[in-house]
């Protein structure tokens, strides 16, 4: 391999793109294989793309269960459960909205690669397979067919979509919605209604009728709307219908949008005929709900109360906007009455005019459409239920279907889908807020709100909310979320109560099932209370109630009863039973709906709970297992109350709520009411004696102190009462409980009256608790008996010792302890009895153990906190004993610990001190600290970096001294006024973080100590503007990273150190995460599109303020890199934003050693015979350029030369470099961070030559003689050919000199013109371009140069016979708009030999004029009159068809282009035409013109060229303009030999520079004076009797004639009206084309300008032909022709503009053009003519050089513009120039063409590829725009009819019938039809009104 490695390069250099086309069918083959991956190995994507990309529309397919989910650039394929199946991508493409497809980006400059936005998702049943319809916004709303069981699979794709397969709106924000249905056995079709878009296409209508694939019957193509209906509107901005839904109903198709009417917005629902394709049977409703819910969000087909029924999701409009509001409301309008009121909208306008009974207008023909309604037959409706031709539509009624709101709700609901559950309807509602609502829909109108469940917080549920085939679930879509709820969840209640309290119409409680079931599910739900539902008569569960005994002693058994209500029935074989607990059922006995059940037996029932004197069983009453009720019955347990409570449980037995009494001497407590020992005391509540806890035995009170100190011996005092019943039972003792042990102390009895006291032993108490205080309960024994204790009988014993570690804390302790601190050898708190010494009176010194901080500001203000023992035992000793460096220092009461924490707030100082923390207590001397505190100053120096983003986030380092005072929490740093985050603080300097700005500003940077504020005197630190990224290459990296992207932008150095990050997954989480999301719990299934990700970064290096450096961040490999972006302190910006593209990461590349197979051994390199070292590996160029590898062969360079993606070529040193480590040199190279060291390499010497050095010295003799020879040979040949060359050189020499001349000519007055062209374009695109209005252009291209046009006349008749004419004239109106007499009235008069080919033209303008309100009707008849036409020309020669305008239809035809092009005249073609003419305008006048002859120097035309040589100068006239009464001078450019009237029409030209010309002054009637100072005043005029005569030639003058200096100030004045002002001007008279001045005689002189006309006698005509040979020969030498070149070469740049905006189909071209080379194809199709050729003059014939190339040669047709002579020569060659662009035949010029041809030779052929493109385009995007085009001419129709003087057409129309009128007559009564119709008959009625001519009637 190495051995061949050069010549592989230079191969590979040679012969690259045939490599790349040998490479490429493998790519594209590599490519689809992984496209048809099975679904199983697809990738999944979608789970990380979606964070991004909305989820916008989503389907469900009843058959298979199956969700299919359309998004943005995504396709989504998920199982019932939510599983992902497939998925494909739709996006993004590279498009615009303003090119149709296919994107080119050389033709289509703004294009680029933009979402696909999904509006249109619909499920093809009938294919064969079926499929699933997608439509996006991208390439102009074209939609596909994908596999359902694989979405990524493409089935059907529109490879060159034309117009009439643009689907949907091309804007995501426009709505779109569709419906497929079957009319017939001709296939399905798809309805689909959508909004206007403003960019792209127009045309598109609002609903419109398309083919869903191609069947046998029709070749129209996939989604196609050719041949079928559409609903005509007159603007489609106008009526920019919101779609909401559409659906199918009782072979009806229906469509709910929004739109305005009279300034409102309203919904509409509107209806058409599944079998109508033309839209006859179109009507449409207004919906009204409620007040003011005025605009449908959602809608959804159902049923309520038993019938099929509408309901619709509203919202308020917001004012007169089509903006909803948060207000929203549910209303419902049953399909009945909507067909009803649709049905009486179309009866009243097919019989009764759209008006009611009472005259008001109640029905109307919407959309703009010139139509109205009608009085027909009264069954017209039942004969045309779908109506017909004659019918008018489309309809709209006025009056609204109301109805009244279910629900209204405060946030704007956004979806509704409804399901009905046993015959009752429950809607579901999803709303902006994410929330999906349930609601069920009462009987009388009203809806309850059950449920609400989230199903995607603050994320609008989509209108597409939908139910599965069974009605169990709903699929909610969100914008991130697809979520799968149960429509119920019954099961999920467990008992009746929580079954029937969910208020959910679903659910019902099953009784003997004992289960919350659907309706359906209960067996027995048709029984009486065996299905208790909550919405139900009763609306409760089965409940136990009367319960008899309520409570239950669990030491008795008995019988319990209670009555049942709602008890089911049963059958005589069934029964029920009761069940206590657990325990087993028993029979109960059933008595109607009372039951009695036996208690269970004291021995089976289960204990009670610890800590419970009581216990509560469950009664149930069950059917079988099925438990029906249950109630809790409670068990006491009086036993248990006693032993509850040991200190007093007489007095808890007596005191229960449970009837128990107390045996004091059993020291028992029973249900009972007798004792085995007598002595009971009852319980409080019954009647009996004793009772209560009054009568109870007990200890009554402790006599003395409650408070014990510990370690002393304590005799306790108790007294007791009710104690009589236990003399003679035993001794007393006294029992204390400490810590869970019982100490008993003897005691003994002192009876008193009514009292017993009774005295226990000394004992000294202890307890181990580290608490002050503990609390022990205290109790009396009489032998074994327990005698009660009050309740709050309790020892207090204590132990100073506990908690008091130093005096002050002891001394702190409440007096009534009697704590003393004892001094002596173990000082410490403990009870005064137990001190041996005197006690201290005074504590010690205070003690400071440590104080914090250490230092603090001079300002003081700082909270300092000091630590130790002795510090007061309160506030009050302290509060002003606390100094700190000799200085006062106030305590805070809440930071105060008693004796062991101070905290101050240091006190300000006047200087730098240091000094201890004095503590004084009270009057005692003070305690000093042992470290000092010091008061110093801090102070800032510096920052650094000085400036930053206004977004915040630098990290800013401030300098100074002393930094660390105070605190930390106290040290605040500010930049401005935001805070900036400390990062850490040293006492030189302090790092925070910049917060935020609002705007850029200097600012100052201060510290806060506390309260002592520091600023950084001096500087300032600037919030500059956020750095800005423009552009970053390249896109790409490897894992490896570090690969360098280069950033471009601004402001990139104001960030310390820009970062490179990115988001990244590793493979194993997300593969983890795959399989958790598997396993979604199937009640609630959510797929959320969110994902977690981790973050790498990378440094940018050599930041510069436009760019920097940033090196890629390295990532594991197989990583799924989520998120690109650059972080530049608190700016982010994303990498997709800047570059329209996510940055991608590649595998990384991989070099193999240099040797393979043994990669330790030195590779062998031999400098003399290779140049390179090659190295082999792959994926090189994945992400990586030659540019960026670098190669090292040891300490030296290896140049790489060559990288391919497998290879890496490098050229190593000459001489071997030294190794940095090894022996011999390694090869490295180095790719960012990665790498690869491929092995040693050693170079080979040169061995010696193995030739004898004879045989050298012979070799090198006889190549010496070759060269000797071949030498000689050369020398010959070079002699022999420098002649040759010689002459060659100077003819390329005289070339190249007239090329530069004309080249620098043409740039010079190039330049001259772009400036003032520039001038122009201010003017351009307002009213700066004079466009005729259309009357005006209409009457110059419908009569040209006709004067007095019908247009601008008006009927002039007697007032007595004006109604009579009128009224025959509106007949004869009607009578031409019967087809049949039409075009039988054409055929007449175009057989008669006196009708002229003026006649004919003049006809057919009148006819334009007349029909002009029904343009449908005119073009009907136009095309066919034209197919008689071609039927004509079939027979001779089809070529010559269209060529000249000898019929009345071709005249026609003309008319009609001109209506239908004008605006396209006005809004493309105008400004390149206007901007052309303006051109040529402005170099004509230039040079001289000659005003005689109309020669002129600067043409494009050489019989108008000026050729003599004229010595002539350019100067200025300064111009006095009286503007009100200020006069200003305007300086106006002209030369010296023009004639006195060119120099006033220049003048005039400059000061009304942009007004119509219509609208200006003539020259005529303006005089030209020359003012030279105050009375020097001077009329110059073309003639007068200073004008020079030489013989018989009169010259006219000039201003060089009158010696009118350059800068001479001039005045235009009204001209005297005298005769003496007479002359040659009054010659020059204005109008379309101003006409040169003649050769007149004037007393026999002759005029003459610049040249004399016509010197030469006659030549004799059979020398003519040599003569004008000659005169070529030598008129039109070089100079004259660089003339034409100069000004062709100027001008070229103009003409193309033209030239591209008339030929240019990437906007679409107009309609009409479309509409009619798509009839021309037709026609050639149907008379079988294949000659392409042919239909190509068809085309050229009827558009350019019928249309174009007329108003190429006028402009003045289009604008209020003067065309001179001079102009119109060369418009006449840019004409003929266009012309010869149009000609299928091969333009060939030679040395005898015409110079005009010759100019334009080389940009002919280019012209020639434009037309053959424009017709080439058009023809693969003709088909299916009738329709269209029956729009466009409805809308022309209303725009410009009344611009049209139909009456005056039509008096001028009955002239010629008054002309032919017996001819018309017969030609009407010969006919059929005509007889059939009475044409004849009625024309006779016309002719009768109108001239009162005597008709046979």
């Amino acid at each position: 391999m190495p051995a061949v490695a050069p010549l592989l390069l230079l191969l590979a250099i040679w012969w690259r793109p045939l490599v790349l086309l040998l490479l490429l069918p493998f790519t594209l083959n590599e490519t689809h294989k992984v496209a048809a991956r099975p679904p199983s190995v697809l990738p999944n994507p979608a789970f990380t793309s979606v964070n991004k990309a909305p989820l916008n529309h989503m389907l469900l397919d009843p058959g298979s269960g199956h969700v299919y989910v359309g998004g943005v650039n995504a396709l989504y394929h998920l199982s019932s459960d939510l599983q992902l199946l497939s998925w494909g991508r739709t996006g993004p493409k590279l498009d615009s909205p303003e090119c149709l497809p296919p994107i080119d980006k050389k033709d289509c400059t703004q294009a680029k690669m933009m979402n696909n936005t999904n509006k249109l998702l619909l499920l093809e049943e009938g294919g064969e397979p079926r499929s699933l319809i997608v439509c996006g916004t991208a390439l102009q709303g074209i939609c596909e067919k994908r596999s359902l069981g694989n979405v990524s699979e493409v089935l059907y794709q529109t490879a060159n979509p034309v117009d009439t397969q643009y689907v949907v709106a091309n804007d995501p924000r426009v709505s779109t919605v569709g419906v497929l249905v079957k009319p017939n056995k001709t296939g399905w079709r798809m309805l689909v209604g959508r909004g206007y878009t403003s960019k792209g296409p127009g045309g598109i209508p609002p609903i419109t009728i398309r083919w869903v694939a191609t069947t046998p019957e029709h070749v129209a193509r996939a989604f196609s709307h050719e041949d079928l209906g559409k609903l005509v509107v007159g603007s489609y901005s106008e009526f920019n219908n919101n779609f909401v839904t559409a659906l199918y109903h009782n072979k009806h198709i229906y469509f709910l949008f929004s739109r305005r009417y009279n300034r409102e917005y309203r919904t509409y629902a509107s209806r058409i005929c599944v079998e109508d394709s033309s839209f006859y049977s179109y009507v449409e409703v207004p919906l009204s709900c409620g007040k003011d819910y005025n605009l449908a969000q959602a809608a959804s087909l159902g049923t309520h109360q038993g019938a099929s029924t509408l309901f619709v999701a509203m919202a308020a409009g917001q004012a007169s906007t089509p903006t909803p509001t948060e207000r929203s409301a549910l209303c419902a309008y049953s399909m009945e009455q909507l067909d009803s009121a649709l049905r009486h909208a179309q009866l009243l306008c097919y019989t009764q005019e759209g008006k009611s009974d009472s005259n008001q207008e109640e029905a109307y023909i919407a959309y703009g459409v010139s139509s109205k309604c009608l009085r027909l037959p009264k069954d017209s409706l039942n004969e045309y239920p779908c109506g017909g031709e004659h019918t008018p539509n489309p309809i709209a009624s006025t009056v609204a279907l109301k109805a009244s709101p279910f629900l209204e709700r405060t946030t704007q609901l956004t979806a509704v889908t409804t399901a009905t559950e046993a015959g009752h309807t429950i809607a579901l509602l999803g709303d902006k807020s994410g929330q999906l609502h349930k609601v069920f829909l009462n009987q009388n109108g009203t809806g309850t709100l059950y449920d609400s469940v989230e199903v995607d917080k603050d994320s609008p549920v989509n209108a597409d909310l939908l139910l599965d085939s069974k009605g169990q679930n709903v699929y909610a879509l969100t914008e991130k979320r697809v979520t799968r709820l149960e429509v119920a969840q019954c099961d999920q209640h467990l008992d009746c109560q929580s079954c029937l309290s969910a208020r959910d119409p679903y659910c019902g409680w099953c009784t003997l099932e004992g289960r919350c079931t659907r309706k359906l599910e209960c067996e027995r739900n048709a029984q009486r209370n065996h299905w208790l539902w909550s919405y139900g008569p009763a609306q409760q569960c089965v409940s136990m109630q009367s319960l008899d005994p309520a409570l239950l002693s669990r030491d008795e058994e008995t019988q319990v009863s209670f009555t049942v209500e709602q008890l089911p029935a049963l059958s005589e074989s069934e029964s029920l039973s009761c069940a206590f607990g657990n325990l087993p059922a028993q029979s109960a006995v059933v008595m109607e709906n009372k039951i009695t059940c036996q208690s269970p037996s004291p021995e089976l029932l289960p204990q009670s709970p610890p800590g419970n004197d009581h216990m509560v069983l469950r009664v149930a009453l069950k059917f079988g297992e099925v438990t029906i009720a249950h109630v809790n019955l409670t068990f006491y347990d009086c036993k248990a109350v006693g032993r509850l409570n040991t200190t007093s449980p007489c007095m808890a037995c007596v005191s229960s709520d449970w009837p128990c009494h107390w045996c004091a001497l059993d020291e028992l407590c029973t249900h009972n009411e007798n004792c085995a020992q007598e002595h009971i005391i009852y319980n409080s509540k019954t009647q009996s004696e004793p009772r209560g806890l009054d009568a109870c035995p007990c200890v009554s009170a402790l006599l003395g102190s409650p408070l014990v100190p510990v370690g002393f011996d304590t005799q306790l005092t108790l007294q007791g009462k009710n104690l009589d019943m236990f003399k003679d039972r035993g001794d007393y003792d006294c029992v204390v409980v400490i810590e869970g042990k019982e100490i008993v102390l003897p005691a003994t009895l002192d009876e008193g009256k009514g009292t017993d006291i009774f005295t226990c032993a000394a004992h000294q108490f202890q307890y181990t608790l580290k608490e002050l205080e503990y609390s022990a309960p205290v109790y009396l024994k009489s032998g074994t008996q327990h005698i009660d204790s009050a309740p709050h009988l309790r020892l207090r014993l204590y132990d100073c010792s506990v908690g008091q570690s130093d005096c002050s804390q002891c001394r702190a302790v409440s007096l009534e302890y009697g704590c003393v601190w004892c001094e002596g050898e173990n000082p410490g708190c403990v009870f005064n009895r137990s001190c041996s010494t005197s006690p201290a009176d005074t504590c010690p010194l205070p003690t400071i153990t440590e104080i914090h901080p250490l230092t603090g500001p001079l300002e003081g203000g700082i909270r300092l906190t000091i630590s130790g023992s002795n510090l007061g035992q309160r506030y009050e000793d302290i509060q002003t004993g606390v100094t700190v460096a000799g200085l006062g220092c106030q305590p805070v009461p809440e930071g105060y610990l008693i004796s062991t924490r101070i905290v101050c707030e240091l006190q300000p100082s006047d200087r730098e001190i240091t000094g201890p923390v004095n503590v004084r207590v009270g009057d005692s001397d003070p305690g000093h600290s042992n470290v000092s505190f010091t008061y110093q100053d801090p102070q800032l120096s510096g920052i650094a970096p000085d400036k930053g983003p206004v977004a915040g986030g630098t990290l800013l380092t401030v300098k100074g001294s002393k930094l660390t005072t105070g605190q930390r929490r106290d040290l605040k740093v500010y930049v401005g006024s935001q805070p900036c985050h400390i990062m850490e603080v040293e006492n030189s300097q302090l790092v925070c973080r910049t917060g935020p700005s609002e705007r850029t500003a200097d600012v100052a940077v201060k510290a806060l100590f506390g309260k002592a504020e520091r600023i950084v005197h001096n500087v300032t630190f600037r919030y500059l503007k956020n750095p800005n990224i423009t552009d970053a290459a390249p896109t790409e990296s490897f894992f490896g990273g570090g690969r360098a992207i280069s950033v471009w932008g601004q402001n990139l150095d104001i960030v310390q150190q820009p970062l490179m990050s990115l988001l990244f997954e590793p493979t194993g989480n997300y593969l983890v995460r795959r399989r958790r999301r598997s396993h979604i719990s199937a009640r609630n299934l959510h797929v959320d599109f969110n994902n977690t990700v981790q973050k790498k970064q990378g440094r940018c290096e050599d930041v510069q303020s436009d760019r920097m450096t940033c090196f890629t961040p390295e990532v594991p490999r197989d990583s799924r890199v989520t998120k690109v972006w650059f972080q530049m302190d608190n700016v982010h910006i994303d990498f997709e934003s800047i570059k329209g593209k996510a940055f991608t990461y590649h595998p990384n590349p991989y070099l193999q050693p240099l040797n393979h197979d043994s990669p330790d051994e030195p590779y062998h390199f031999k400098p003399t015979s290779n140049g390179v070292i090659a190295v082999e590996g792959r994926d090189l160029t994945l992400a990586m350029t030659k540019e960026e590898v670098e190669a090292w062969l040891g300490t030296e360079r290896c140049e790489v030369k060559t990288l391919d993606i497998t290879t890496l070529y490098c050229e190593p040193p000459v001489e071997q470099p030294e190794s940095e480590d090894s022996e011999l040199p390694r090869l490295r190279v180095v790719m960012g961070h990665l790498v690869f060291d491929l092995g040693p390499v050693q170079y080979d010497s040169s061995p010696s030559s193995p030739v004898p050095l004879v045989a050298q010295v012979g070799l090198a003799a006889g190549v010496a003689v070759v060269v000797l020879i071949v030498l000689v040979i050369i020398l010959m040949y070079r002699r022999k050919s420098k002649q040759a060359l010689r002459d060659y050189k100077k003819v390329l020499l005289q070339l190249e000199t007239l090329e530069i001349n004309v080249g620098d000519q043409c740039r010079k007055e190039f330049t001259d013109l772009m400036t003032e062209m520039m001038d122009l374009s201010s003017d351009v695109g307002g009213p700066g371009i004079p466009f005729l209005d259309y009357r005006s252009y209409a009457e110059r291209v419908f009569f040209p140069g006709q004067r007095g046009a019908p247009l601008s006349q008006s009927l002039d008749l007697p007032e007595s016979r004006r109604q009579t004419v009128e009224q025959g004239l509106s007949q004869l109106n009607n009578l031409l708009n019967n087809r049949l007499f039409l075009i039988r009235f054409i055929h007449t008069l175009e057989g008669q030999a006196s009708f002229s080919q003026r006649d004919r033209g003049y006809v057919a303008s009148l006819l334009t004029m007349a029909l002009h309100d029904k343009l449908e009707y005119f073009t009907d008849v136009m095309k066919t009159l034209l197919e008689d036409l071609v039927q004509q020309y079939v027979d001779k020669n089809p070529k010559l068809m269209l060529r000249r305008t000898e019929t009345v239809v071709e005249k026609m035809l003309t008319n009609w282009m001109s209506i239908c092009l004008y605006s396209f005249l006005k809004e493309v073609a105008g400004e390149p035409l206007y901007k052309l003419y303006r051109a040529i305008k402005y170099q004509v006048d230039k040079g001289p013109v000659d005003a005689v002859t109309g020669r002129a120097k600067r043409t494009l035309n050489d019989s108008h060229l000026l050729r003599e040589g004229i010595d002539y100068c350019s100067m200025t006239l300064t111009v006095q303009v009286k503007n009100g009464v200020e006069v200003q001078p305007c300086p106006v450019k002209v030369l010296d030999i023009d004639t006195i009237t060119q120099v006033k029409d220049k003048i005039l030209d400059q000061i009304y520079k942009g007004v119509p010309f219509s609208q200006r002054p003539t020259a005529d009637s303006l005089d030209l004076e020359w003012r030279a100072g105050q009375a020097g005043h001077l009329t110059l005029s073309d003639d007068d009797v200073t004008a020079i005569v030489q013989g018989q030639w009169k010259r006219l003058n000039t201003l060089q004639h009158y010696k009118v200096p350059d800068g001479a100030t001039v005045a235009l004045i009204p001209r005297c009206q005298s005769a003496a002002v007479t002359g040659v001007n009054q010659v020059f008279q204005t109008g379309e084309k101003t006409p040169m001045l003649e050769g007149e005689e004037e007393e026999g002189l002759r005029l003459w300008h610049l040249v004399k006309s016509s010197e030469e006698p006659e030549i004799p005509k059979h020398r003519k032909s040599s003569m004008r040979e000659r005169e070529r020969a030598k008129a039109i030498p070089e100079i004259y022709l660089t003339r034409l070149l100069s000004m062709k070469g100027t001008l070229q740049k103009f003409v193309d503009d033209v030239f591209t905006a008339i030929l240019n189909t990437k906007r679409p071209p107009p309609i009409a053009v479309r509409y009619f080379f798509d009839f021309l194809d037709d026609m050639a199709e149907k008379h079988e003519i294949h000659d392409p050729e042919t239909v190509h003059i068809w085309k050229t014939n009827s558009l350019p050089l019928r249309f174009w190339v007329n108003i190429l040669k006028n402009p003045q047709f289009v604008f209020d513009v003067q065309v001179t002579d001079s102009v119109d020569a060369v418009l006449s060659v840019i004409a003929q120039t266009f012309i010869d662009s149009c000609t299928t035949s091969e333009h060939k010029v030679g040395r005898d063409s015409p110079v005009n041809k010759l100019l334009y030779a080389r940009e002919i052929p280019r012209y020639k590829q434009l037309v053959e493109r424009y017709y080439s385009d058009i023809h693969s995007a003709a088909s299916g725009c009738y329709q269209e085009m029956n729009s466009t001419l409805t809308e022309l129709s209303g725009s410009f009819a009344s611009e049209m003087n139909s009456l005056v057409a039509l008096h001028e129309l009955y002239k010629y019938i008054n002309k032919y009128y017996d001819q018309i007559i017969m030609a009407l009564e010969e006919d059929a039809a005509g007889q059939k119709m009475q044409l004849a008959y009625r024309l006779q009625q016309v002719a009768a009104l109108v001239e009162n001519k005597v008709t046979d009637l």
